[in-house]
């Protein structure tokens, strides 16, 4: 029985490994390198670098391991496009901001790797690689491949994170001469909450399986497989847009605020002021 099935945990070493091996870099670079990288009395990392990998780490292993990979690769593509949306639209995020700027220059040296980075970390290569690569990902074939083949999945999913990493560098990267202006940023986040709706709509009013792997007569929760794959449309197209448009309106009023801040003071002449003047230079006496 499916429901017998998921309720016995299955280990998944490989994500164990990578969630631990991170973790202990991450400790590493702090506590080791950063000390001898940074000036006396400067902490290597900051509460809000931590925070941020705590954050990263945690969706990253709870969307990685059982039960969310067993259910999304055996059961529901809804579940599956439900990871895909937080290893691409989150974790990468959340793992840039953990990130000192002197780590991010460590990680990448100075030679080719540097070079690529920064050639393709540029919005137009950055926003073209991740979203061609999004929409290759819900191709019948490499989604039923990757359904049945565990070095093909986790290959496709790493591919989406490293060109994931490249998309978010522009918007909140740890390399400030990459970064992008706020209202650059509204612009690419805007232009790339437009894409998901193509395979969303494709996915949500196609009939009958879309996907052979995710056709199987034991249907988990009673859910059919059409109602599966227009789910996971749904999932692609609302909760992936409107993550992108929280951000944007997030932006938005980092940008406003920032805009008032900065704007010179006295720009608009009140009734005090004029009668300020008035009082420290009265009319001459005749």
């Amino acid at each position: 029985m499916i429901g017998v099935e998921l309720t016995r945990f299955v280990l998944h070493p490989e994500v164990w490994l990578l969630i631990g091996g991170l973790a202990a870099l991450y400790t590493y670079a702090e506590r080791v390198i950063g000390p001898k990288v940074m000036p006396a009395g400067t902490p290597p990392m900051s509460r809000s670098n931590r925070r941020w990998f705590s954050f990263g780490i945690l969706l990253l292993w709870a969307s990685a391991d059982w039960p969310v990979h067993d259910i999304g690769e055996e059961h529901l593509y809804l579940v599956h496009m439900f990871q895909h949306l937080v290893l691409t639209l989150v974790v990468p995020a959340a793992m840039l901001k953990a990130t000192p700027e002197w780590l991010a220059r460590l990680v990448i040296g100075t030679g080719r790797i540097e070079a690529v980075v920064r050639r393709m970390a540029r919005p137009v290569p950055a926003a073209l690689a991740f979203n061609a690569l999004v929409l290759l990902s819900h191709w019948q074939t490499i989604v039923n491949t990757a359904s049945s083949n565990g070095l093909f999945h986790y290959g496709t999913h790493t591919a989406l994170v490293v060109t994931a990493l490249l998309f978010w560098i522009p918007v909140c990267g740890p390399f400030p001469e990459l970064r992008i202006s706020q209202p650059s940023q509204m612009i690419y986040l805007f232009a790339t909450s437009i894409v998901p709706t193509v395979p969303g709509a494709w996915l949500t009013f196609a009939e009958g399986a879309v996907y052979s792997a995710y056709d199987i007569p034991a249907r988990l929760w009673g859910i059919s497989v059409t109602s599966d794959q227009q789910v996971a449309g749904l999932i692609m197209k609302l909760v992936g847009g409107t993550y992108l448009w929280v951000i944007i309106t997030v932006i938005f009023f980092h940008w406003s605020s920032r805009q008032q801040a900065t704007s010179t003071p006295g720009a608009v002449l009140t009734w005090d002021q004029v009668q300020q003047e008035f009082d420290d230079h009265p009319a001459p006496r005749i």
